[in-house]
């Protein structure tokens, strides 16, 4: 699927698409609410659950706070991850599978049932909180800095998967990204809820020794925050020199590699992207990629508080 958000989703001031789209926004809305009245939410008590999802949709740090916290669990407990299968999302369900278990299926109910049958303590959900059928233990609502909640639409007026009120039913937020305006963005929050906890995080290259500084780069993606990944890379002194955006999850065709090779042949450049990119683009040895991983600012209350969640369940 080669979906790209629409610009006004973003604009600060809501343009008049996204008004002329509420009505459909607000169908959509009660539409959800008589869903979840339906659909009674299953309490699994053989295994304990952490759902790591997003209002915003797409580029909000997810699958890497996954990651995170399947390595803080570490040897304490037998911890894997679910994620729901779609075709379009391999790049991220090889990430999963190369760090852990990685229970997938097109019903996240037939993933938990594996995940008990193996003996697993704690599933890690690498999205579905918007899943009705599914009561989790812990939630997590990720969010980017750089995007936040957009013009604070849902869709399709806005990017907003629900009303961001909706915070308070949570508890946890992770804001990940750069520290802009991080500040109101925190003030926004405990003005919905005061007691909703708030972790930050910020993107780290681990592997940025590989490169030469003084070389030059074209850098490409096809992942939901674009922006996020080149300030990384920015702060990192890489000498970017011209940078393509695709859409998230985007499959690359092999026309779409040769125009990416032509343009750096034209700037005399080598060729960077990041590691879920180059998941879809079966070992190019002319393209390199950037391992990177969330860097948790506040980790020890997190940490704390993750310990807690675990020992009180």
């Amino acid at each position: 699927m080669k979906f790209k958000k629409p610009k006004f989703w973003d604009y600060k001031k809501p343009h008049v698409i996204s008004y002329l789209l509420l009505p459909i926004s607000l169908l959509l809305a009660i539409l959800k609410i008589v869903i979840d009245a339906l659909i009674k939410k299953k309490k699994y008590l053989s295994i304990k659950t952490i759902c790591v999802g997003n209002i915003y949709l797409g580029g909000t740090g997810k699958t890497s706070l996954s990651l995170k916290i399947n390595k803080i669990l570490g040897s304490k407990v037998k911890s894997c991850f679910i994620k729901k299968y779609y075709s379009n999302q391999i790049d991220e369900q090889k990430i999963l599978a190369n760090h852990g278990k990685l229970f997938k299926s097109k019903r996240r109910s037939s993933s938990i049932e594996q995940a008990i049958h193996e003996g697993f303590e704690v599933a890690i959900f690498d999205d579905g909180l918007q899943d009705p059928s599914i009561n989790y233990d812990y939630n997590i609502v990720c969010f980017n800095i750089d995007n936040w909640i957009g013009n604070n639409f849902t869709i399709p007026s806005g990017p907003l998967r629900e009303s961001i009120k909706n915070l308070k039913r949570y508890k946890n937020v992770f804001l990940n990204g750069n520290n802009e305006n991080i500040d109101s963005i925190k003030k926004y929050i405990y003005n919905i809820d005061p007691n909703i906890k708030i972790y930050q995080g910020e993107y780290i290259p681990l592997n940025i020794s590989e490169f030469d500084k003084n070389d030059k780069y074209l850098v490409f993606s096809g992942i939901g925050n674009h922006k996020t990944f080149m300030t990384m890379l920015r702060n990192n002194n890489i000498n970017v020199i011209k940078d393509l955006e695709f859409p998230d999850h985007y499959k690359y065709s092999q026309k779409d590699i040769d125009d990416i090779i032509s343009i750096s042949k034209k700037f005399d450049c080598k060729i960077m992207t990041t590691e879920k990119d180059y998941m879809r683009l079966n070992n190019n040895n002319k393209i390199f990629y950037i391992k990177s991983e969330l860097k948790i600012l506040n980790q020890e209350a997190f940490i704390k508080d993750i310990s807690k969640f675990y020992e009180n369940n």
